[in-house]
């Protein structure tokens, strides 16, 4: 196991490893879908998206293209083309939660409009590899598990990488899980690989 201890161990090691041809060509995977879990810890989230920005920097200097995908942001370029961004952000002090909830679970449905979303960015954007960021951003309204269980047969192409504030464990009785935040167990996933552990 790597031990990427460190914010610059961490950082050189995705870099050698996004940069590497075993991981370009989607090397010793099995037959598994090319999913990454890059999980980092809550409270470096702010000084993770500079080490995203820095890292897409030296990889594509390196020759290699990055598609950056915040699911942040495209949560919200989703709602302004539907013409209900200004009316969402208008009533969410007064509106229950739970119904927020429901309505923007509705309209930023993983399957029905992020994932072609999603899709159509791969479609128009040449790239050797997918980066997936703004996680904790946008729960509970879109859950991780979903975006990668239905992610899977858009992005089987190129290998994909998710950067999750959490953990991304895997224990034999348990299974696999997503655990953001370190503490809201975000269902089971099994098909990611955690880049951390991906040697070259």
């Amino acid at each position: 196991m790597i031990k990427a201890s460190t914010r610059k161990e961490r950082a050189e090691h995705l870099f050698k490893v996004v940069t590497s041809v075993r991981f370009l060509t989607k090397q010793g995977l099995g037959n598994e879908v090319p999913f990454f879990i890059c999980p980092y810890p809550a409270e470096e989230g702010l000084s993770m998206v500079e080490d995203r920005i820095d890292l897409i920097t030296r990889i594509t200097h390196a020759g290699v293209a990055v598609l950056d995908i915040s699911l942040f942001d495209l949560s919200l370029s989703i709602l302004e083309e539907r013409g209900i961004l200004e009316q969402v952000l208008e009533v969410e002090p007064d509106t229950d939660k739970g119904e927020l909830r429901e309505l923007l679970q509705s309209v930023l449905d993983p399957q029905a409009n992020l994932i072609p979303k999603i899709g159509e960015a791969i479609e128009q954007t040449p790239h050797d590899v997918i980066f997936l960021s703004g996680v904790g951003e946008v729960y509970p309204y879109i859950r991780s598990h979903n975006v990668l269980n239905n992610l899977q047969s858009t992005a089987k192409d190129k290998p994909t990488v998710m950067f999750f504030p959490g953990s991304y464990t895997h224990a034999l009785a348990t299974g696999a899980s997503l655990d953001l935040f370190g503490c809201l167990h975000d269902d089971k996933y099994y098909r990611a690989f955690n880049i951390l552990n991906y040697e070259v």
